[in-house]
């Protein structure tokens, strides 16, 4: 019979379908602040593309440095980020 402590340490791992669904709502909450002050065209997977651009080379870091590069980025460096992409001609 398992302990409190097991059941404890198993609620707390997100399966991978939570914690897709919890960065793409972050990703949504984001463009909602985006579209707030002006930028009416950012969307949640817009604002996903941008941040995993990051990724592209190290690989998927730990979920604490995903929420943070979602919730941390900034109007200029998601401009930054499509003004680039345009230049280069690629979407990742």
């Amino acid at each position: 019979m398992p302990d409190n402590e097991d059941e404890a340490a198993r609620s707390e791992v997100l399966s991978e379908a939570e914690r897709n669904r919890m960065i793409e709502q972050l990703c949504v909450n984001k463009a909602e602040e985006f579209r707030m002050i002006g930028y009416e065209q950012v969307t949640g997977p817009d604002i996903w593309e941008c941040v995993s651009d990051r990724y592209y080379k190290s690989g998927t870091p730990a979920l604490h440095v995903m929420v943070n590069d979602i919730m941390s980025l900034k109007v200029n460096q998601y401009m930054n980020y499509i003004t680039l992409s345009l230049y280069r001609g690629e979407k990742r």
